[in-house]
């Protein structure tokens, strides 16, 4: 079923995910890649064998739903196209909000509880060397910056320096990245160089938005982006 049968909502299903991908990682990097439309209030992932490779992101608001359909269709996330649409159903964190929320069917919920309370009780960053949620809901708060101690760090400047990328890395999928941020302007990779590129922007604040928001991002599971900025 396409998106347009279903009307817009602050739900979004996500599915053609990778199954190989474990469960707390997935959520990590879903909320890192989605925390840009708009605050999210919740994410499941279920492990059962049926909801494999599907996962929902709740937002809390329709048109932040809206732009991540539109934008994110067929990203590809840990190697394969998302395949997203709007959920069928209202999401339980909605319909709280909203006082209209009835119990389901008793062993999906209790299922779905548990899931719930696994992944908001998660340790905190200090404990999670690859990233985190975030400790609010109203926007990306990484804990990951590799490149932090290991070289003395340039001052903000409008250029980013991207490393440990997966050789496979094309411009395009740079830029379906950096493009949601405003002031983008390029993507730069070093041909004689694999794993590295460059990323331009309007001015230093835009950079250091998009650099929090993508920080640890991890294109595939073996490579977190490292992302300072780019030495002049």
């Amino acid at each position: 079923m396409l998106s347009g049968d279903i009307p817009p909502n602050q739900t979004i299903y996500v599915k053609n995910l990778n199954e190989k991908v474990k469960k707390d990682e997935l959520k990590r990097s879903l909320y890192c890649l989605f925390s840009q439309y708009g605050r999210i209030l919740d994410i499941i992932a279920l492990k059962t064998p049926k909801l494999r490779g599907q996962a929902w992101v709740c937002f809390s608001e329709v048109t932040a739903a809206s732009n991540a359909v539109r934008q994110m269709q067929n990203f590809p996330f840990y190697e394969k196209p998302m395949r997203i649409q709007y959920a069928k159903t209202k999401s339980d964190c909605i319909a709280k909000e909203e006082g209209s929320f009835v119990p389901r069917e008793k062993k999906k919920k209790q299922e779905e509880k548990a899931e719930k309370k696994r992944y908001t009780e998660e340790p905190k960053p200090s404990s999670v060397p690859n990233g985190t949620h975030g400790a609010s809901n109203g926007g990306p708060t990484p804990s990951f910056r590799p490149g932090s101690n290991s070289q003395e760090a340039a001052a903000p400047n409008n250029i980013l320096f991207i490393e440990n990328l997966p050789y496979e890395t094309t411009g395009r999928m740079l830029e379906m990245l950096f493009e949601q941020y405003p002031g983008f302007k390029e993507v730069r990779l070093i041909d004689a160089k694999p794993g590295i590129a460059f990323v331009d922007f309007e001015d230093d604040i835009q950079s250091s938005m998009a650099m929090q928001a993508l920080q640890g991002f991890k294109i595939t599971p073996q490579n977190p982006m490292v992302i300072n900025f780019a030495k002049k």
